[in-house]
């Protein structure tokens, strides 16, 4: 099942298994899940008020090829702004819960550029990372990268940044959050280029915001991806990223803390 089919199936239906070809080792790919909340709680919350920020915490692993349940509630509704709770639960346990605030326009003289996208490649000049069976993770099959900053995973060369191009495989009908969503978790961790073997990574907590008015997204538009390390040790890591469209205008924004095991 490609993306837009499994968005389709969470819409219709609180229940969905996620397919091993979306699989991220023992775990369901992170950006899919929070993905599958994010659509459940959009759907539970009133037209004209998009999301802001969301704060997701991955529990625990959302097992592939086993059902999960799908949940969303509005906590409270304002003049402007809905909190929203959702989580995914699997064999009884919460495997990931995530809070979003959706809020509609307000007035405000206060207006601030973006800041710009940095100078990058174009894509046709960046590296592939290409889906190696059993190497990378089965996701990489649904979304395509063009490594365009630092150094690879497991290459022992360090370095602050990394990132590149981003699309969807299979061009999607339309490019909404959900897919701006599960894109940004493609890449992997900042803190990898570090590691001079595999070592294993897990995602523990993700905030992400998305910045308004958003700019025109057609489908199979590439969006640029750059994360920094802030600090790493002890076995965990402090990353922020931001996500630009092929214009250079400011997409999202993102902050993750990342488990290292090894």
């Amino acid at each position: 099942m490609h993306f837009d089919e499994l968005m389709t199936k969470v819409g219709s239906d609180q229940n969905v298994t996620v397919p091993t070809t979306w699989a991220q080792g023992r775990a369901s790919f992170g950006g899919l899940v929070a993905a599958m909340v994010f659509d459940r709680m959009a759907r539970v919350v009133g037209p004209g008020r998009p999301m802001r920020a969301m704060q997701i915490s991955f529990v625990g692993p959302v097992s592939p090829n086993e059902p999960a349940t799908v949940e969303a509630e509005i906590l409270r509704e304002g003049k402007a702004v809905s909190q929203v709770m959702g989580r995914i639960v699997q064999q009884g346990e919460p495997r990931l819960v995530a809070l979003a605030s959706f809020g509609s326009d307000r007035e405000s003289d206060i207006q601030v550029e973006a800041l710009s996208a940095p100078e990058v490649a174009p894509v046709d000049q960046c590296q592939p990372l290409e889906y190696i069976k059993g190497v990378t993770p089965e996701f990489i099959q649904q979304v395509e990268m063009r490594w365009a900053f630092g150094n690879l995973p497991f290459s022992g060369k360090g370095g602050r940044e990394l990132g590149g191009w981003m699309k969807f495989r299979k061009t999607p009908e339309l490019f909404s959050d959900a897919h701006i969503i599960a894109l940004v978790d493609a890449w992997p961790p900042a803190v990898l280029p570090y590691a001079k073997g595999r070592v294993r990574t897990s995602s523990l907590s993700w905030t992400l915001e998305v910045v308004h008015p958003r700019p025109v997204l057609e489908p199979g538009d590439w969006l640029l991806y750059k994360a920094s390390i802030d600090q790493a040790g002890v076995g965990y890591g402090h990353t922020r990223a931001s996500i630009w469209t092929a214009r250079g205008e400011l997409v999202a924004l993102s902050r993750q803390a990342v488990t290292v095991f090894g």
